[in-house]
């Protein structure tokens, strides 16, 4: 992820490059005015031209982020992110940290590199699988070393910030596509690692991302008001959580599961939404009244469930 003061043609191109920028030359004079010493009339004519001192200066300080950040203080514990339109006119993630900000691509690798010129290191390690499978017929022999799959882990930190970042937004496509692309990185790497401790160390993570996953995917439900189509996506995901803790042999930490918690309260709010029929709902009210004995409002709704019924004649009940 790139910060968003960082202009470095550098960082465009090569991930695997994590030497600092180059330092910038030095100011000079020109001819041997830098190397004659400074008249008075030179020291306090404002028409005179900067020292080349000035100039450096001038131009570190035009690089200072403070007023990006003037009137967007960070907030401890929450999630502080906004959606800006960058240089190049496309649309930025920004999420404020403690010391400044960093900012994301809303597309592609989130800090916009295109490492071995794929989209992703994912994408790159992928297409070696492909390739692999394609000289040998089977994926026998195919392995991520250490090194790679550290690469691998750090490049979903950067998904991470940005579906996190998407969600808050209500982006909920974005972090669908994040969180799948995210869960083929476990896939990967607890398949192909070549060192055991890589083929579990993102484990621990899957009830989360699938988590973040089904309610990001049953969100976009709801808002089409597929409640039951999001409540069947709900119920996905809490089996496929389920599962993961029954494949580690750990069925009864389901239970205590936060993941799981978070996704059955969706589950309840979404079911508020859901329309009640006018039939069910007068038939309800003319249940309690008749209990409470309130029969004059039980008469009532007597009519009206006759009147939607349709035609005279027909049951109420």
């Amino acid at each position: 992820m790139s910060d968003a003061s960082s202009n470095s043609p550098k960082n465009q191109h090569d991930p695997g490059d994590r030497s600092p920028d180059r330092a910038p030359g030095k100011a000079t004079g020109r001819g041997n005015k830098a190397e004659r010493p400074e008249s008075d009339a030179t020291k306090h004519d404002p028409k005179a031209e900067p020292r080349p001192e000035a100039k450096a200066n001038a131009s570190a300080a035009s690089k200072d982020i403070t007023p990006v950040l003037k009137g967007w203080d960070y907030e401890p514990g929450t999630i502080n992110v906004r959606k800006i339109a960058g240089l190049d006119g496309a649309p930025k993630l920004q999420m404020r940290q403690p010391l400044g900000l960093i900012q994301m691509e809303m597309t592609g690798r989130p800090d916009g590199l295109r490492p071995h010129g794929y989209d992703s290191l994912l994408d790159y390690f992928e297409a070696q699988l492909d390739e692999h499978k394609q000289l040998s017929g089977s994926e026998k022999g195919f392995e991520l070393s250490a090194e790679q799959c550290e690469d691998l882990r750090e490049e979903a930190a950067m998904y991470y910030q940005r579906y996190l970042s998407l969600f808050v937004l209500e982006e909920f496509a974005g972090v669908v596509r994040d969180t799948s692309r995210n869960l083929r990185v476990l896939d990967v790497c607890s398949k192909y690692a070549a060192e055991e401790e890589d083929r579990l160390i993102l484990e621990q993570y899957r009830p989360y991302i699938t988590m973040m996953h089904t309610r990001a995917h049953a969100s976009l439900q709801q808002k089409e008001k597929k409640y039951a189509d999001a409540l069947s996506t709900i119920d996905a995901g809490i089996s496929s959580i389920k599962d993961f803790y029954a494949r580690f042999g750990q069925e009864e930490a389901a239970t205590d599961s936060n993941e799981i918690k978070v996704l059955k309260k969706f589950a309840s709010e979404i079911r508020r939404k859901i329309p009640i029929d006018p039939m069910t709902k007068l038939r309800t009210a003319l249940d309690r009244a008749v209990k409470n004995e309130r029969y004059e409002d039980a008469a009532k709704l007597r009519d009206q469930i006759r009147t939607l019924s349709g035609p005279k004649g027909a049951s109420p009940v």
